[in-house]
């Protein structure tokens, strides 16, 4: 058995939250693996949030960093994430409260705004869009 088939074969633990622990890696390929690791309802709105992003922002540069999606622009810094918690996938608008409407939850960081996705939830994609749209145009979180 090749190692690669020994890495596929292993399932990502899920830590606090049930957020994937998935490795650290540049491009669509662990932000991938992210959103399949993502458990029961959270995978899907994983899965729109990546449709969302890349449909609003379609050169958007994407990366795993501390077992989350990160999405920006390349050597210019990142805009948004998200990572599972129990009961909600948590995004992160890195540049959150020069966005208009700010996301309605604030952050211990001083510009990060937050918006918290329950099962069941609905988004309002028109509103995302704009958020997207409005972070991806701002200057990026250097990390």
């Amino acid at each position: 058995m090749t190692d690669r088939k020994k890495k596929a074969d292993v399932e990502p633990k899920l830590l606090s939250g049930g957020n994937p622990q998935i490795p650290k890696g540049e491009g669509n390929g662990p932000v991938r693996d992210y959103i399949a690791a993502m458990p029961d309802w959270k995978q899907d709105i994983g899965q729109r949030l990546d449709d969302l992003i890349v449909g609003t922002v379609p050169d958007v540069h994407k990366a795993v960093k501390w077992n989350q999606p990160y999405y920006g622009h390349k050597d210019k810094g990142w805009f948004l994430s998200f990572r599972c918690y129990t009961q909600y996938v948590q995004v992160a608008f890195l540049k959150g409260t020069s966005l208009d409407p700010m996301p309605p939850k604030p952050s211990k960081h001083a510009e990060v705004r937050y918006v918290d996705i329950r099962h069941g939830d609905v988004l309002d994609e028109d509103q995302f869009r704009s958020w997207i749209e409005q972070a991806s145009n701002l200057p990026g979180e250097k990390m």
